[in-house]
């Protein structure tokens, strides 16, 4: 059993927790998710380790509850437990110091960029981060990767914060200036948010990593629920990534396979509000 530390909103459905699993807190790196169950028999859910505190024990997960059990997660207060926190698990971001970086967060995304972005600076790198969303409420941690940035670039669909438009926009005016253009991108988000960094970025040949989120279930590698095309290869998300090079991802049957439980998961909703209206 895990202790829930902190239980923070951040965000509209969005939450930061903090998690005690000292045994994961000591060997993590960035990049590496956990899977996390909360009672038995209950829906496993893979998270990215946002940050950890190797002293303490504790993680911190950004959860956003868009379905059933994740509405449950993030309803747990502080001082109550988690069932399983297992890893971590996945392969370790690849950093090593390129020079001039640019980190790209896409709505809850920039929770996982968040610990990749850290690493990066603490490498040497200069970074330069780009956070889109749809509006003000939803942009995060733009405090946070403040601190480690050269600059934090903010784009926002309404314009409500930051300039009005997408990530990419902002991206191409840095890729044209030979002064701020970067030698690595590193992407989260969205699907088509990530599929569009990459299409920008492929004719200026800039090396551009993404880190996918396909549907995953044991975290071993041995259900193949988490498997995408690479370079027309499969692999699978758990094991093999969940960063890939995004020149080489076939992002359209990442979209398809992402629908799969969608009817399954609006039943599920549905069940649950019907029991919450009966009692």
């Amino acid at each position: 059993m895990h202790e829930v530390v902190s239980n923070e909103m951040l965000a509209p459905n969005l939450h930061r927790m903090v998690i005690k699993a000292p045994r994961v807190a000591a060997v993590r790196k960035a990049g590496q998710f956990v899977i996390v169950r909360l009672e038995k028999g209950g829906e496993r859910i893979p998270l990215t380790i946002g940050d950890a505190d190797p002293v303490g024990g504790t993680i911190t997960l950004f959860v956003q509850a868009v379905g059933a059990s994740t509405k449950k997660i993030v309803n747990t207060p502080v001082k109550g437990f988690l069932r399983d926190v297992v890893g971590p698990l996945g392969m370790p971001t690849h950093i090593e110091n390129w020079g001039r970086v640019v980190c790209v967060g896409g709505g809850v995304g920039t929770a996982v960029l968040y610990p990749m972005a850290k690493a990066l600076a603490a490498a040497g790198n200069e970074v330069t981060t780009i956070i889109g969303g749809r509006s003000k409420a939803l942009i995060i941690l733009e405090d946070e990767l403040s601190v480690f940035s050269r600059e934090t670039l903010i784009t926002t669909e309404d314009g409500s914060h930051g300039r009005k438009g997408f990530v990419t926009t902002v991206l191409e005016s840095l890729l044209n200036d030979s002064h701020r253009s970067p030698l690595s991108v590193f992407a989260v988000g969205p699907v088509p948010m990530m599929k569009a960094v990459a299409e920008l970025t492929r004719p200026y040949q800039v090396k551009t990593i993404v880190s996918l989120n396909p549907i995953m279930i044991d975290g071993t590698g041995m259900c193949g629920g988490c498997r995408v095309l690479i370079g027309g290869e499969t692999k699978f998300a758990c094991v093999d990534g969940p960063e890939f090079d995004g020149h080489l991802v076939d992002f359209n049957n990442l979209s398809d396979r992402l629908t799969t439980y969608r009817e399954h998961e609006c039943r599920l909703d549905l069940q649950e509000k019907e029991s919450m209206e009966a009692a």
